[in-house]
């Protein structure tokens, strides 16, 4: 597996601003909340005490600072074009991450970003870490569901894409998700990380319609159990969603230009 070069992913935000079907491109550019892209969303921040913008960051200099706790979220009536869901649908989520040991529940599964109300069984697509399902932990997961609710015959859905190697901590890391209808693939640095029975995942469900009361628009944690959870702390440098499945070369290359 790569090693990320910093010297590389400085010029990688202009090849996602023109790789098509990018819904939005968060890259905290001069602190900023707002998505580049096709549509301009803001991210508000939640949770106790203030989220902090920091000046360091591999891409824009800038990125999101998240303690545990702490998230952010977008209404769903006020991001329409991240409501992704149908039979055909497909999506996919990247970010840049910088990801720390948890103190407050430091088993506990890690979401990166997606619309995933557990609680409601509403969930719809979400980008995780460290999902503590199938035997793993601290991979990269890609999470679809065509049903909301959890897997037919299990206690939670089990339905996620999942890495064969460890995302490690105080680095920099580019992890990411696709889902074409068929198959759901998980990614860390611009490689389709393979693991047997695990990824690719078949899954030919599609993804769930979670109509006008679904999920927001979370990043950083979901809601499940009744409350926001599933925390991840550290750092974000940027956050990309798109309508389509980039397909293994685009994946590539948007890692290593």
């Amino acid at each position: 597996m790569k090693v990320i070069d910093h010297k590389i992913v400085t010029q990688v935000t202009d090849k996602i601003l023109k790789t098509e079907n990018l819904v939005c491109l968060w890259d905290f550019e001069d602190g900023s909340l707002y998505s580049k892209g096709r549509y301009n969303y803001q991210l508000l921040p939640a949770g106790p005490g203030s989220i902090d913008v920091e000046k360091t960051g591999p891409l824009s200099g800038h990125s999101v600072r998240f303690e545990e706790q702490q998230y952010c979220y977008i209404p769903r009536s006020d991001c329409p074009g991240l409501n992704i869901y149908g039979k055909n649908a497909q999506v996919t989520v990247l970010a840049l991450v910088k990801r720390e040991p948890k103190t407050l529940m430091p088993d506990e599964c890690e979401a990166v970003a997606g619309m995933w109300l557990e609680s409601e069984k509403k969930r719809q697509y979400c980008l995780f870490l460290n999902l503590w399902i199938h035997e793993s932990a601290n991979q990269v997961c890609g999470h679809i569901s065509g049903v909301g609710g959890p897997t037919e015959g299990e206690k939670w859905c089990m339905d996620a894409s999942i890495g064969k190697t460890a995302v490690l901590r105080n680095e920099w890391s580019w992890v990411g998700f696709t889902y074409d209808g068929k198959l759901v693939k998980s990614y860390l640095n611009g490689e389709l990380d393979l693991r047997e029975g695990r990824n690719p995942y078949p899954y030919t469900q599609g993804i769930f319609d979670g109509g006008e009361n679904g999920a927001d628009f979370t990043v950083g944690a979901v809601h499940r159990m009744g409350e926001m959870g599933n925390f991840f702390k550290g750092n974000m440098g940027a956050l990309a969603v798109f309508d389509r499945a980039l397909d293994e070369l685009e994946m590539n290359n948007l890692y290593s230009l």
